[in-house]
């Protein structure tokens, strides 16, 4: 792997993911001017993302099998050729049913983080301070989140929210076609050849491969290839720790990003122009949170930086949410909260590629992906239904968003420690060794 070879990597993933969060975040910034097209109630509208997102959750199991079987590149061509093809038809959509089908496969899209923490794990292996670099490409969530607010405060009045959909599939086509000249992992790569040499009688040269790609589970015979090797003893605490915690942050997720508008819109009176420019400032900040938990992780642990974030992220969101804030100060605590909120999966994501065995690498990171659609289906559920039995914006937004985002934080520390005091400690062990 050259220089040149990484940097084209991570270039076309952050472009990539980029255009797959401008699309998801898209949709949930543009659902009250759908809701009102359509004659939505805010109820309704929150219940039809909720539908909309359990499909999401259906698409996405495909992901972890389609990552370890067709390789990491292909998967990524074919999850953000699905994605594209999904945005172009939202603007298209003629009612719920229609909306909730075609949202589903958004899942094709949202996956791609699974395919960044993978691929991009296994071709950061000699790049220094890895972390950080992944950090830069994981920064596409708020970039993405940036243009989705941008673009739609721009087109909405000159040509309606379906434009914006129509806008998204263009953005993506030249991603997808420079994406087609992305190298392969050579992890991936190394275990075709292993069982290659396996099938062919050459157990020694495969054994020799698989010992200098760190992929010996594959001629110990430790290992099916299937989703029980990520429950298995030395992986369930960890498996099901971090299941449940992408779970609890999604449900936060959804409320306080994804229905970003909406909560500002009812909970503090802000209205929905002036909650585009929010959304807007606060992604600027979300970005920054990106780079400083992917620089931090380096330095202090990946585990420790998330679980703290995610702690210090449901606190300010409850701050933000019972003060009596005004415009400004609002402003700046929903911005701390997507710093705190989001900024900790530029560690996570790596964190998810170190944290399993090169061989189930894309199923258990799909294992714990897969929960993000479950979060969302949980968040918007329940936040629909504590609005239907009359509770206020700010109560519901608390018991939904809030308290799972603290919870989350917590289950983290049921998570195994990969890099225990930061990539620079153990690389200064190495020199001194």
């Amino acid at each position: 792997m050259t220089k040149r070879a990484v940097v084209y990597v991570s270039v076309i993933a952050f472009l990539a993911w980029v255009a797959s969060v401008y699309d998801y975040t898209l949709f949930g910034t543009l659902l009250p001017k759908i809701g009102e097209h359509f004659g939505w109630s805010t109820s309704q509208s929150t219940m039809v993302n909720t539908f909309a997102t359990v499909g999401v959750f259906i698409v996405s199991l495909v992901v972890g099998p389609v990552l370890d079987k067709m390789g990491r590149k292909k998967a990524l061509v074919l999850l953000m050729t699905g994605g594209a093809l999904a945005s172009g038809l939202t603007g298209l959509a003629v009612g719920a049913a229609s909306v909730v089908v075609i949202r589903a496969f958004t899942g094709l899209s949202l996956s791609e983080e699974v395919v960044n923490a993978v691929y991009l794990n296994e071709m950061f292996k000699k790049v220094k301070n890895r972390g950080f670099v992944f950090s830069l490409v994981q920064a596409g969530w708020p970039v993405g989140a940036l243009l989705s607010a941008g673009i739609t405060a721009v087109l909405l009045p000159l040509a309606g929210w379906r434009w914006s959909f129509f806008f998204a599939l263009a953005f993506s086509i030249p991603i997808i076609l420079l994406a087609l000249k992305l190298p392969e992992s050579p992890t991936f790569l190394a275990m075709k050849e292993v069982k290659r040499r396996q099938e062919q009688g050459d157990h020694a040269g495969a054994r020799e491969l698989a010992e200098e790609h760190d992929v010996t589970e594959l001629v110990d015979g430790r290992t099916s290839g299937a989703l029980k090797d990520v429950l298995a003893p030395g992986l369930r605490r960890h498996t099901i720790s971090l299941a449940l915690a992408w779970l609890t942050n999604w449900m936060g997720i959804q409320v306080f990003s994804v229905l970003g508008t909406t909560v500002l819109v009812e909970a503090k009176g802000v209205s929905f122009e002036s909650a585009l420019i929010v959304l807007v400032l606060s992604n600027i900040a979300g970005f920054a949170g990106y780079l400083f938990h992917g620089w931090i992780g380096d330095r202090i642990g990946r585990k420790l930086t998330i679980t703290l974030g995610w702690l210090i992220g449901g606190s300010v969101s409850l701050l933000m949410l019972l003060l009596p804030t005004g415009q400004g100060l609002t402003i700046a605590l929903y911005a701390l909260t997507l710093f705190f909120l989001n900024g900790p999966y530029a560690a996570m994501l790596f964190y998810m590629g170190e944290s399993f065995p090169a061989h189930v690498r894309g199923t258990g990171a799909n294992v714990a992906h897969v929960m993000a659609p479950l979060g969302g289906i949980a968040g918007s559920a329940l936040l629909s239904v504590l609005l239907a039995t009359g509770l206020s914006m700010t109560v519901a937004a608390i018991t939904a968003g809030s308290v799972f985002m603290l919870i989350s934080g917590f289950l983290m520390l049921g998570t195994n420690t990969t890099n225990r005091f930061g990539d620079h400690a153990a690389q200064k062990k190495e020199v001194l060794a």
